[in-house]
């Protein structure tokens, strides 16, 4: 059975793929799940990352679809970011989902 994680994974992947992307993001979704962007692969399990959004899975679909502003939601405490910023900004451009 597909997780909605692993969907969203699952699209992001070809993107990130044909990268030359060496950093990492793990988007913590709390008892919906992790998913890493690390290198050129997307898994949906926890490990370490140059950065870390915490949100709900919910937002994470609405700020895939381009639905919430990153800085609007980090301001009204639906996102939450730690460790390197500069990654997340850089990785911004694969998350198609």
């Amino acid at each position: 059975m597909t997780t909605p994680l692993q969907e969203i994974a699952d699209k992001i992947a070809p993107h990130l793929a044909a990268s030359k992307n060496e950093r990492s993001l793990k988007f913590d979704c709390g008892s919906d799940g992790i998913m890493v962007l690390d290198g050129r692969e997307v898994v949906v399990d926890d490990r370490l990352a140059d950065c870390t959004i915490k949100l709900s899975l919910e937002n994470l679909k609405k700020l895939l679809k381009g639905e919430l502003n990153p800085m609007t939601a980090v301001v009204m405490g639906k996102l939450r970011v730690s460790g390197n910023p500069a990654a997340a900004m850089e990785l911004a451009k694969f998350l198609k989902a």
